[in-house]
């Protein structure tokens, strides 16, 4: 997560309806490979990536990690990822926040499962 002000106001504005974390290098590569989408609903491919500079998706997927490029920068990418509901549902309520037992707000780590488990 970025922690620059706007980012972190917005977040917080919201916190009661979505649930965020830092995710791992590890999952970014899996959201490339299965969700990740360019303009016209075309799957996202290495020959893509090479268009842009980079010479895989794993190499995107670490410039991503690292902050160093941002979805939306990057042209033809679509910069959201559309997710299924999470296998087995959500743990606990939506309606709680992470702390109070619940899914929403600020979660981590542990939203690295919640990602695995929507993708």
């Amino acid at each position: 997560m970025s922690d620059r002000p706007a980012h972190v106001g917005m977040l917080r504005k919201a916190q009661q309806f979505l649930a965020w974390g830092e995710i791992s290098k590890d999952n970014i590569k899996l959201l490339l490979k299965q969700r990740g989408k360019l303009s016209g609903d075309r799957e996202l491919t290495d020959e893509y990536v090479r268009e842009i500079g980079y010479k895989t998706l794993d190499e995107l997927a670490e410039a991503l990690y690292r902050a160093e490029v941002e979805c939306k920068n990057l042209r033809g990418m679509k910069p959201i990822f559309r997710l299924h509901p999470p296998i087995k549902g959500y743990k606990g309520t939506v309606k709680k926040s992470y702390k109070m037992g619940g899914t929403s707000g600020p979660c981590g780590e542990a939203i690295n499962e919640l990602i695995k488990r929507m993708i």
